[in-house]
């Protein structure tokens, strides 16, 4: 059995991601310049890769097509717009900087790895169960939150919502042909968490109702109307 380039492309990311990211996120925290260097570090390899493959219209990286289709990606600004709902914490311009910095890195290198390498392994055993199959990871994936010191429930409901998310995010990039749109909410929503107020109750529990919400309507608008204009365009 030939392994895939695609698949070589998210164990090698993958497990360089959570030992690199992990280690020095757990000895200096999320807003230490040597975990923004680290996450730069992995986007510039992933990057890299890419272009010396290629792939970069196969992975997404890619200018949008039919944007009309998603409403021009509206929702996704109500998505990434959240965290600051419940309030914002005033942080130190050091703490912001690093921390935005290495989200904008760590959105790029989530959406390549779940919606790039592992959804693209997994399209030869059909798009719907690559979609359901990478979204499940992507939210499962979050568990790891707990080897950082996150509480069970806040963490579970995470796992709940990102996987809606997940789901929305690659339903965008089947429609749309780009990961961009997707890449760009998920590094606005990271960011913008370091204004987060947190342990309230509309941070832990109202928002991943609304992200749920919000993920499972609009992908189910995306794919009704892709199936209109397949009709409309097949007469």
């Amino acid at each position: 059995m030939i392994i895939s380039y695609d698949w070589i492309f998210f164990l090698l990311s993958t497990t360089v991601y959570i030992i690199v990211d992990g280690y020095f996120v757990g000895n200096f925290g999320p807003s230490d310049y040597r975990s923004m260097i680290a996450s730069t570090v992995i986007s510039v390899l992933l990057l890299g890769a890419i272009l010396f493959s290629k792939k970069c219209s196969y992975y997404g990286l890619k200018k949008a097509k039919n944007a009309k289709e998603c409403l021009y990606f509206s929702p996704l600004i109500l998505i990434a717009s959240l965290n600051l709902w419940d309030g914002v914490i005033e942080c130190s311009n050091r703490e912001v900087i690093f921390f935005v910095l290495r989200m904008i890195n760590i959105g790029f290198i989530e959406e390549i790895i779940c919606r790039g390498f592992l959804f693209r392994a997994l399209e030869k055993f059909g798009t719907k169960k690559a979609m359901y199959l990478s979204s499940a990871f992507f939210g499962v994936a979050h568990i790891m939150n707990l080897f950082f010191g996150a509480k069970l429930i806040p963490t579970v409901i995470k796992i709940f919502f990102s996987t809606s998310l997940g789901y929305l995010y690659v339903t965008i990039f089947c429609k749309s042909g780009s990961l961009l749109p997707c890449i760009i909410s998920h590094q606005l929503h990271n960011s913008l968490c370091v204004f987060d107020v947190k342990n309230k109750t509309l941070s832990t529990y109202a928002i991943p109702i609304i992200i749920i919400s919000i993920s499972i309507f609009y992908s189910i608008y995306i794919n009704r109307t892709s199936e209109r204009l397949q009709k409309s365009n097949t007469k």
